[in-house]
């Protein structure tokens, strides 16, 4: 799955502050830190598609650490694109591009697998559409102006009924990103929220230890190079691999 928003291959500036009379600490994670969060979501990630897709949900413990997946995801995305430059830099175009991409070409093996549950088979979106629609919500927040806000909530509340995790992994990831910006109590509580309501959706609330572990990267500093396309690469080509062991396990 792909997280990292496309700043155009720079080592870019951390977030930046707004002064906020309710302020709170702010966070800073070193991009080779970021970098292996993704890498930790990616495993996650996997490790629950397997037992999703092969074991048929059958063990605990893969479902437990799978939950963390999408909120890292969430958050590093976050993190990406609270970034000073983004806007200028045009990387929200850029990150929905590819993620639009990599939603359209994932969505074949991610149907065939056969574990989608509405509308034929069809609904929900994968996750990186959700990605993509929390994307176009922080976009649209960003360039501001009433038709704007409004056209983010209509992408809020559409675009999270279609997608995975639905409205929760949205709201998750755009508060995320305001708190990455101008640190509060706020944004924080939003956070918080939006993870339990994330716990709802899956069944239990081991997404709070994806916000703990977020935490804990701020205190080191890994050198883990960035390999941007890796992830959009990924994702369909292991779900195609889940497919084709799936045809010649089960």
């Amino acid at each position: 799955m792909v997280v990292a928003a496309d700043n155009g291959g720079s080592a870019p500036a951390a977030p930046t502050r707004t002064p906020n009379s309710a302020s709170a600490a702010r966070l800073l994670i070193a991009d080779g830190t970021l970098e292996a969060l993704k890498w930790l979501a990616l495993l996650l990630m996997t490790v629950d598609h397997v037992n999703k897709y092969l074991r048929d949900w059958s063990t605990p413990w893969m479902f437990s650490a799978g939950r963390l997946a999408m909120p890292i995801f969430a958050v590093v995305l976050a993190y990406n694109l609270a970034r000073s430059e983004t806007l200028a830099a045009g990387a929200y175009q850029r990150t929905m591009k590819h993620l639009a991409i990599g939603a359209a070409v994932s969505t074949v093996p991610f149907v065939a697998l056969g574990k989608v549950q509405f509308a034929g088979g069809w609904l929900p979106l994968n996750i990186l559409a959700t990605l993509l629609v929390a994307t176009a919500v922080m976009y649209l927040l960003e360039l501001g102006g009433a038709r704007r806000m409004l056209l983010a909530a209509v992408v809020f509340i559409v675009g999270g009924a279609l997608v995975e995790f639905w409205w929760p992994a949205i709201g998750m990831a755009v508060a995320a990103q305001h708190y990455f910006r101008r640190p509060s109590f706020g944004t924080a509580a939003a956070v918080i929220v939006c993870t339990a309501l994330v716990g709802i959706v899956n069944g239990n609330h081991w997404g709070f230890a994806a916000l703990a572990i977020v935490l804990a990267a701020t205190r080191v500093q890994l050198r883990v190079p960035r390999l941007r396309w890796v992830f959009y690469l990924y994702y369909p080509a292991h779900l195609a691999g889940l497919w084709i062991a799936q045809r010649v396990l089960l």
